[in-house]
């Protein structure tokens, strides 16, 4: 098998056409670079270079190797010149797990300044579960996850994105027969859109903890597999369900304002909170920082906005 070593010897001899000239420019004395000349024609069994006390010129089978041993140089360069470029987070890729309501906000506009600032970085997103997710990463099947995530395994790290109040989603045409201010046992006996533990377990556990606080258990008459897919179902006006208040923007929306798309939106007194937190392994891709840096930039721009 040729060694980069060897083609980039032959290159130069084949260009210089002088071994003297050739040793110089690989700053190499002349004996050692014949002796790998000579070694490189005998294992192939073929003379590459005619040579006289006057010229050396390439044979046809040298003109061809030639030209093969630039394509070998070539592929090292660009191998080494790749390598660097994803050890400095500017090239490589990236493979991005998210939740439904991550996808919309922030990862949406993350992306676009992530994009901007590594144009050579080859970026996979997919939609995921929390618990599918934090398993991908430990299998190396993904570099990052956006979940609603509080359990971090040893071997992975997490960071808090944004913890934000969780609001009532209703039918817009319930808003008016019902007084939701201050408590969210107004919400006791309605029909509640559900979103399954095996989805998202420390999710669900804020949800259900926050209606025992108010008092009740709600009754989960539909299941939903995503916070959308929940907000989809309000709109259709089956039933209530507690989401994180991002999941109702863009934009954010007053308290008990309607949405404009068939959802009633409400606050309530000592609502709990949910985050949304990116978790990585601890052997990272360094391309996961600067997607990390995009996400906290965009955040704290709607934080200001």
């Amino acid at each position: 098998m040729l060694e980069t070593r060897e083609a980039r010897y032959f290159i130069a001899v084949a260009e210089e056409l002088h071994f003297g000239r050739a040793a110089e420019r690989l700053r190499m004395s002349q004996p050692p670079l014949s002796q790998v000349i000579k070694a490189l024609e005998r294992r192939l069994g073929v003379q590459l270079l005619h040579r006289t006390t006057r010229e050396v010129r390439l044979t046809p089978a040298g003109s061809v190797f030639l030209d093969r041993c630039r394509t070998v140089v070539g592929a090292a360069e660009a191998a080494d010149t790749a390598a660097r470029a994803a050890a400095d987070g500017q090239a490589g890729e990236l493979r991005i797990g998210a939740v439904t309501s991550a996808i919309l906000h922030p990862l949406h506009a993350a992306l676009a300044r992530f994009r901007a600032e590594h144009p050579r970085v080859d970026v996979r997103v997919e939609e995921t579960d929390t618990h599918l997710a934090v398993q991908a990463i430990r299998h190396r099947e993904i570099d990052v996850a956006l979940v609603r995530q509080l359990a971090t395994p040893p071997d992975c790290v997490r960071l808090t994105l944004r913890t934000e109040r969780f609001v009532l989603a209703l039918p817009e045409a319930w808003a008016t027969s019902l007084d939701l201010r201050g408590s969210l046992a107004a919400a006791a006996d309605l029909p509640w859109i559900w979103l399954p533990r095996a989805i998202s377990p420390d999710y669900h556990d804020q949800v259900a903890a926050c209606c025992r606080a108010a008092g009740f258990t709600p009754d989960a008459r539909h299941t939903a597999r995503s916070i959308t897919s929940q907000l989809t179902m309000v709109a259709s006006g089956l039933g209530v369900a507690l989401v994180p208040a991002s999941a109702t923007v863009p934009p954010v929306l007053p308290p008990t304002t309607p949405t404009g798309a068939g959802i009633y939106v409400a606050e309530f007194h000592d609502p709990a909170t949910v985050d949304l937190a990116a978790v990585w392994r601890r052997d990272t891709n360094p391309l996961v920082d600067g997607l990390i840096h995009s996400a906290r930039a965009v955040i704290d721009e709607g934080r200001r906005a």
